[in-house]
């Protein structure tokens, strides 16, 4: 199926890609690395009457780590880039996690960081790292820049809190307050596949302790899941096997799937557990080796 005829523009800034929104009404799409939106544009779930490809707008591509130690990725920042990234390997573990796994080589040449959370789907990988990180996006519109909390920006299955004006021009970690650590599981049926569930997992110590914690689910609801009760579980003391125990039993709670091909509905809460499990078992044991 082909898509239906659209005007393309490729503006060459910031203000003109926000002007041409503004004119377009609410019927112009951002077209970023175009592996979401294409897709969706061919089978006909999205129509626009106009593209604004963004790639050629200088200065948007790119991972920095700023001096207060926060972590920043542009709007034409590849999964490719993030995947062999010196930043993020040094620096961010649950990102360096999750690269190698959001979808397939092919796709993660061309797809961005940014625009898979702006996609908000509930099986994408991206919307999850950025919550469990207690990230958020730097939208810029007619009036200026706005932060908008990761935790908030996905509204619901494919849509997000960007006004139509408004391009999502950057992702930002924040800087943590003590030793950084974490990890992303995903089950997968095969290679490049949606996520039958994936956990993403944030945790920062400090003297044994954990003093910062953030989970969110993939694949097991109609959404992106903060499970922020299991999160909060973990703060104040060490983790231990009775902590990391409970934790898996409250994620598990927090999950909302629905028996299909996939698998049925106590499988994936199963899955949810087991792999909070395994990432939070291997944070207890590296921090046990660096103390």
């Amino acid at each position: 199926m082909y898509p239906p005829r659209f005007n393309y523009e490729s503006p060459k800034s910031l203000a003109e890609a926000i002007s041409l929104l503004t004119a377009g009404g609410g019927e112009a799409k951002v077209l970023a690395g175009g592996q979401s939106l294409v897709p969706m544009l061919k089978l006909r779930f999205a129509s626009p009457e106009m593209l604004v490809d963004i790639n050629n707008i200088p200065g948007l591509n790119y991972v920095r780590r700023d001096a207060d130690g926060s972590i920043h990725i542009g709007a034409l920042c590849r999964h490719e880039d993030l995947e062999k990234s010196e930043v993020i390997a040094e620096h961010q573990p649950t990102i360096a996690a999750a690269a190698p796994l959001v979808a397939d080589p092919i796709v993660r040449t061309r797809g961005t960081f940014v625009g898979s959370v702006c996609h908000a789907d509930p099986q994408g990988d991206w919307s999850a790292t950025m919550i469990a990180l207690d990230g958020h996006i730097v939208a810029q519109g007619p009036n200026g820049k706005r932060n908008i909390p990761a935790r908030d920006f996905v509204t619901g299955p494919f849509q997000n809190a960007l006004a139509f004006d408004e391009i999502a021009i950057e992702a930002v970690i924040p800087a943590p307050k003590g030793d950084v650590h974490g990890g992303y599981l995903k089950l997968e049926r095969r290679v490049g596949d949606f996520a039958t569930a994936a956990v993403a997992v944030a945790v920062e110590t400090s003297g044994g302790k954990v003093i910062r914690a953030g989970i969110a689910l993939t694949g097991v609801g109609g959404r992106t899941i903060n499970a922020n009760v299991a999160a909060d579980s973990l703060v104040g003391s060490a983790l231990t096997i009775e902590s990391i125990a409970r934790a898996g039993e409250l994620a598990a709670a927090a999950a909302e799937p629905r028996s299909d091909h996939r698998g049925s509905a106590s499988y994936k809460r199963h899955i949810v557990s087991t792999f909070l499990t395994r990432i939070l078992n291997n944070i207890s044991e590296s921090t046990v080796k660096a103390a």
